[in-house]
């Protein structure tokens, strides 16, 4: 079930929302957390257990945690809740990668297991890796399996994100005003969630359709067939995933929940740095509390190269989190390497380059690691940016409208105008929280 499924639309979120409202209030979490439990089961039922098990052995293992009074018990249950997390994604995400990788090296032919592949897993095992280590820092209070439940399952943050606190959700969870309707939220949340399906339905998905084209008949494109391709799925990552988050967070405000601002604009970005800071930006908080700052604490010593050591570190892993292939390594390398090198612009280098030169720059090295992304194969890639990168001038001339058609230049055109003219929706959600006119 998808948020912009005529189902999910029509039958099942009017529902929810409906005996949300009615039911008494210590009723309300647990019904969300049934509701959360069936959106789950209706992705794969055969596959709904792992979610109740990832549930019930975080709850013990942080239970262990907050509850334990030795300092080196908590950390040792800290170690194996992170472990077990980590393994529990590594089964189902990771484990054909590691077993073909073996073969490859050994000349070993072990069979791979072709497990399919949970909903949502890598989000909620960040978010559970986050929890616990809030545990382990005492930053959780009033904890029990009810607020730990609607925390993970809360269905319109499941799918993709955002990676949200426990505390900040909580806190809205049970607030009394979060009790009643509140019609400017619904007038808001449900602007928002149309603006999230316009993103997913009528731009993404035909910019799919010509990203699709190029990198799959890589063969037989040219110079502007590698451009269109390129640009389309660098702008179809981007509709696809804001407009899922526009999704979830117009749903969440239906139910009185505000959801962190998870995308600001980033392709407005004036460098990779100014780019993580936009860009899904929950994970880049994650990875800067959870796995970048304790990599920094492990050194005796810290200093600049040290630094950037640990940022790729941190982008290998992220590179890693998006998939179960050597291009997204290579995907994270990239942006490793770009944060690098901005770090060193930025302490070595006085000089300041005109804003629209530093966003065209960031924009072009953005799409340039997209295509390692998106590639089914390190050759695909390959041919793809060799394309991009040495034009036939000849061809292009002569067979211009063979190579490039009106619609799609249309779709490419209106993507360039949203994003790096019209302000995003973040800016909307407050703008209309403040007008008086849905009051």
């Amino acid at each position: 079930m998808l948020f912009h499924d005529t189902f999910f639309l029509f039958l099942f979120l009017p529902l929810v929302y409906g005996l949300y409202f009615i039911l008494n209030q210590k009723l309300k979490i647990w019904f969300l957390i049934f509701s959360g439990f069936i959106f789950y089961a209706a992705w794969n039922i055969k596959l709904s257990p792992l979610i109740l098990i990832s549930i019930l052995v975080n709850y013990f293992f942080s239970k262990s945690i907050i509850e334990s009074l030795d300092k080196e018990r908590k950390k040792i249950i800290l170690i194996f809740s992170i472990f077990f997390n980590i393994s529990y994604l590594g089964v189902f995400k990771y484990a054909d990668f590691f077993i073909s990788n073996f073969n490859f090296l050994t000349g070993s032919n072990i069979s791979l297991l072709n497990l399919p592949f949970p909903l949502a897993l890598s989000f909620v095992t960040f978010q559970t890796i986050a929890f616990v280590n809030d545990c382990y820092e005492n930053n959780i209070k009033n904890f029990n399996l009810k607020r730990y439940s609607i925390f993970i399952i809360f269905f319109p943050q499941l799918i993709a994100g955002p990676i949200v606190k426990f505390n900040d959700m909580i806190a809205q969870f049970e607030s009394k005003t979060n009790s009643f309707v509140n019609f400017k939220n619904i007038i808001i949340g449900l602007i928002i969630l149309s603006i999230g399906i316009i993103k997913k339905v009528f731009i993404a998905d035909n910019l799919s359709i010509l990203s699709d084209q190029t990198f799959s008949l890589s063969e037989n494109i040219n110079f502007l067939n590698a451009w269109i391709g390129t640009l389309s799925f660098t702008f179809q990552i981007y509709f696809d995933f804001s407009g899922y988050i526009d999704m979830a967070t117009g749903i969440a405000l239906l139910f009185n929940i505000n959801l962190p601002i998870n995308f600001n604009s980033p392709y407005k970005a004036t460098g990779i740095i100014d780019f993580w800071q936009r860009w899904h930006i929950t994970l880049t908080n994650f990875l800067t509390s959870y796995i970048y700052t304790p990599i920094m604490r492990s050194f005796k010593d810290l200093s600049f190269l040290k630094s950037m050591i640990a940022t790729m570190i941190v982008f290998l892993i992220a590179g890693l989190w998006h998939g179960p292939s050597w291009l997204f390594v290579i995907f994270g390398a990239l942006h490793g390497v770009g944060l690098v090198i901005n770090h060193i612009y930025r302490r070595y280098i006085n000089f300041s380059l005109n804003s629209f030169i530093s966003k065209t720059i960031t924009f072009l090295y953005v799409n340039f690691t997209f295509v390692f992304f998106r590639s089914e194969n390190i050759d695909t890639a390959t041919f793809i940016l060799k394309k991009m990168f040495m034009p036939d001038f000849v061809n292009i001339l002569t067979n211009f409208e063979s190579n490039i058609t009106y619609s799609s230049l249309i779709i490419i055109i209106i993507s360039f105008i949203i994003c790096f003219l019209l302000k995003n929706t973040d800016w909307l959600i407050t703008k209309l929280k403040l007008s008086r006119i849905l009051d």
